[in-house]
């Protein structure tokens, strides 16, 4: 069972400041799903850059945040805390490189993003399972971005030739 973790621990120390996603993993409930709400207001300014850059960012918040991650999961002696969203950053992200403009897509990618780093399907669940440390909290993050991301490129790509 993993431990709780006090806000004051959240918002007085840094890694566990960015690993919390600014304190929205601190949600009593689902704080997967909270950090990843945040992570929707966070990529929309993003949508106004080129793919290269948007690229680049999603890449430096999957490199900083194997670190951020596994120092603040080592700092509490838990293998993936569900407080530790910062890997819902990430994953909703790389969910969201490809994805037109507009808020209805924002929400299908969100809905699509947690889906896959929910029930974790097959690879997703295999790599959560066998990789440990900032590396594992991230990579199946990742994955089910990616998983997602593929998705939502191919429903947009349907309806332009509808």
């Amino acid at each position: 069972m993993n431990k709780a973790v006090s806000p004051k621990t959240v918002f007085t120390d840094g890694v566990h400041f960015l690993a919390f996603g600014f304190g929205s993993g601190l949600a009593p409930w689902a704080p997967g799903t909270a950090g990843t709400l945040v992570a929707v207001f966070l990529e929309w300014p993003m949508r106004a850059q080129s793919l290269e850059i948007r690229l680049l960012v999603a890449a430096a918040m999957f490199v900083v945040g194997v670190w951020i991650c596994g120092e603040s999961a080592r700092r509490l002696d838990a293998h993936d805390h569900p407080g530790i969203v910062w890997d819902e950053f990430a994953g909703y992200f790389l969910t969201m490189l490809l994805a037109p403009q507009g808020w209805i897509w924002s929400l299908v990618g969100f809905a699509l993003f947690r889906f896959f780093d929910i029930l974790k399907p097959w690879p997703i669940r295999e790599v959560d399972h066998r990789l440990g440390g900032g590396i594992g909290i991230m990579v199946d993050d990742t994955l089910a971005g990616v998983f997602a991301g593929a998705i939502l490129w191919a429903i947009a790509q349907s309806l332009v030739y509808l």
